[in-house]
């Protein structure tokens, strides 16, 4: 899974972005220190293959990994070659989800490139430039499909929905926020774009309002504009994340529940991004190795079998399936659980639940 991070100059987006996957990208108080997008790999946090690993004695772990790509910080302007450009819109046509980085803290020492903190203001400049770095592809394939409908009828329903997308946005309203069929949607997804892409908004708040409870007035205004468009909110405090990115397992729990705060910004991230875009884990569990696999929720058993590999989806026979919480009550000995008749067999029409720890019978 691949996020991308966005956000205006100086929101705290690389202070975030180091924190998060220590990947040491320069963090500095003026814009466009960031000029290629950094990329990050980072683990996500599951207890559940803790567990697997100490009872099966398993040789490895592998846990399942999201991607984060830090963008320059985007300015006014930015679709027509303002500060570092368009070019940078590019980087994040490929991510399955925007973390959208926005300032909500007061620090007479940090600038904010327009002078002043308002957090709609921001979110409004990211999203036109998004939304017109989206109309000039709208513009592109409405001419290249116009010319292609001469030889070919049937592309009047395309165009039609094009333009119509494009009206959408020239109201200066983001693509994800228009209502579509099914089939409408799947086409609007295979353009890409950025307006269209689910978000998560990440409001930055100060070491003093990073409690669980605390909430100031910028938070909730990020909250009631993201009701409108069904975008998820995490509130974060980039300095904190940098400050418990340098401690331990053990550190950092005492330090968040000194603070009042329940869980990093990474486990917030992580949550968020599994929520909007709908995606579960199975497990696969044994000495060799315990594992996650993420897919989206739905996903049928020859589906998720191919996550492993190709031929067990095409060989699919079967999947001997357990409820990870089932197999720890048997203490992970698989003997009790068939005795007790919580190994279920299921076929190809099963769909797959989070925390089910699956094992695929399969003949190529």
């Amino acid at each position: 899974m691949k996020l991308g991070i966005v956000g205006l100059p100086n929101v705290g987006k690389s202070t975030l972005f180091n924190a998060i996957t220590k990947a040491g990208a320069e963090a500095a108080n003026y814009p466009f220190c960031t000029i290629e997008p950094n990329v990050g790999v980072v683990t996500v946090p599951d207890e559940r293959l803790k567990v697997l690993h100490e009872m099966y004695n398993s040789k490895k772990t592998v846990y399942t990994t999201i991607e984060f790509y830090d963008i320059a910080g985007l300015v006014k302007g930015a679709s027509k070659g303002e500060g570092l450009g368009n070019k940078f819109l590019g980087h994040i046509r490929e991510v399955a989800a925007i973390v959208h980085v926005v300032r909500c803290f007061e620090d007479p020492n940090v600038v904010h490139v327009d002078g002043k903190i308002d957090p709609l203001s921001d979110i409004e400049t990211i999203n036109m430039e998004l939304i017109l770095s989206d109309m000039e592809i709208l513009e592109r394939r409405i001419q290249k499909t116009t010319k292609n409908l001469k030889g070919d009828k049937s592309l009047q329903k395309e165009l039609d929905l094009l333009k119509k997308i494009a009206d959408f946005l020239g109201s200066g309203r983001s693509a994800r926020a228009m209502e579509l069929t099914e089939e409408e949607d799947e086409f609007v997804k295979s353009l890409d774009l950025l307006s269209y892409k689910p978000v998560i908004y990440a409001a930055n708040v100060s070491e003093d309002e990073a409690g669980a409870d605390s909430e100031n007035e910028y938070v909730k205004a990020v909250r009631e504009f993201a009701a409108t468009e069904g975008s998820d909110v995490v509130v974060i405090c980039a300095k904190i994340e940098a400050e418990i990115s340098e401690l331990d397992e053990e550190e950092k729990a005492m330090f968040l529940e000194e603070l009042g705060i329940d869980e990093s910004g990474l486990d917030k991230l992580v949550k968020a991004s599994y929520h909007l875009l709908d995606l579960i884990s199975f497990l696969t569990a044994g000495e060799p190795e315990v594992r996650a696999w993420t897919i989206t929720r739905g996903t049928k058993a020859p589906g998720a079998a191919g996550k492993i590999h190709t031929d067990f989806e095409k060989g699919f026979i079967r999947a001997e399936t357990i409820a990870y919480d089932k197999l720890i009550e048997c203490g992970g000995n698989l003997a009790t659980a068939k005795e007790k008749g919580l190994i279920r067999s299921e076929g190809k029409d099963y769909e797959v639940k989070d925390g089910d720890v699956m094992h695929f019978l399969f003949n190529v």
